[in-house]
């Protein structure tokens, strides 16, 4: 009766090859020849020149130079909390980093170290001090008083906060796959979920670890279908060839290579942005000093990717109803969080018109 049944049920039908195909790609992983060449390939992520200029404890700021520099405004990139930033840079096909270069634009990136355990670190020092005081360095060193400034993922919520603070410091604002608006009917990312049944406490999770591991963020934020399942799936069925290996491997080493997340940022990023939906409310404040977004007049770029299973368009697109700018753009492209960044027609479609939106405006 049972076996009749699943076999009438289209959904149980497709469960039982779901089922089926990751058996299948299980044992083919744990079968698959992963010699020194492909250990070697993990780690020759990163790769493009560049030198660290400035950096303390929890911060470096790295500045990547052109071949031919064709524009006077640089642009900062204020990388996410989460990782590391060489996935911005993890192949010269599938580089960011690269892209902007070839545009012609001096790129500089803040990539985060752990924080201290024995200090608590606020987001008012991360914003303020760690990303101003960049800023300021990178102001002074190309000789302009506003720069262009981009963020990803949650260094996009903190670029967009910078952006709002300093608007006289920024001349045009580029948001990727940022954590911004949290009030939807249909929760649809994960940090909306937790904000459905409020089933994770930051501060008891800050004060068990002091920090936040890395380990943790990283089962906390996954996707159980698409970081489980499906990829490896992918991976058997693309097993011969070369090139799909050695990316695969790649965005392995940089999913696997975490930072610790600062116990404060991380409560008040939860409790007062996911939560309380405090930017699209304007009602943030850090420090002592409330965060005015409508005083973000600079041009503003979204990218959104449709997939997105921490940020789904919907937490970045109502920001454009927040802020003062007249010239606005949202591009949606249909790929998930990290394939905007390293997808390879992210890089056909996507940095182009990136490149060219700073470009017209720089």
């Amino acid at each position: 009766m049972n076996d009749r049944s699943s076999h009438s049920n289209p959904l149980a039908l497709a469960l039982d090859a779901q089922r089926q195909r990751l058996t299948t790609a299980i044992e083919a992983v744990e079968t698959l020849d992963v010699g020194p060449l492909t250990r070697d390939i993990a780690t020759d992520v990163g790769r493009t020149p560049s030198e660290v200029i400035y950096s303390d404890h929890l911060f470096e700021l790295h500045h990547y130079e052109p071949r031919e520099s064709c524009h006077d405004i640089p642009i900062l990139f204020v990388y996410s909390l989460i990782n590391k930033p060489f996935i911005l840079d993890l192949q010269p096909d599938r580089s960011v980093v690269q892209r902007l270069l070839e545009a012609g634009f001096h790129v500089y990136m803040i990539g985060w170290n752990e924080p201290p355990r024995e200090r608590r670190l606020t987001l008012d020092e991360y914003v303020n001090e760690c990303i101003g005081n960049c800023v300021d360095v990178v102001r002074e060193r190309s000789g302009q008083e506003s720069i262009n400034m981009m963020g990803y993922c949650i260094g996009g919520t903190m670029a967009a906060i910078y952006a709002a603070l300093h608007p006289d410091s920024v001349l045009n604002l580029g948001l990727i796959a940022a954590g911004l608006c949290f009030e939807t009917d249909d929760p649809g990312g994960v940090f909306e979920r937790w904000n459905e049944k409020a089933w994770v406490s930051p501060r008891e999770i800050t004060e068990a670890y002091e920090n936040v591991p890395s380990e943790l963020l990283a089962l906390a934020l996954s996707d159980p279908n698409s970081d489980y399942v499906s990829k490896f799936a992918r991976l058997y069925d693309n097993r011969n060839d070369d090139a799909f290996v050695a990316t695969f491997a790649r965005i392995e080493r940089w999913l696997a290579d975490g930072v610790d997340v600062a116990a404060e940022p991380f409560s008040q990023f939860i409790e007062d942005i996911c939560r309380k939906n405090k930017i699209c409310r304007n009602e943030l404040s850090i420090g002592d000093e409330h965060v005015e977004f409508s005083h973000i007049d600079m041009p503003v770029l979204q990218l959104t990717a449709r997939d997105d299973h921490l940020f789904p368009p919907e937490t970045s697109k109502p920001f454009t109803d927040v802020i003062a700018s007249t010239d606005t753009r949202v591009v949606e492209f249909p790929t998930g969080h990290i394939g905007l960044l390293v997808s390879e027609r992210s890089h056909e479609s996507v940095w182009p018109e990136v490149c060219a939106w700073f470009g017209q405006r720089s």
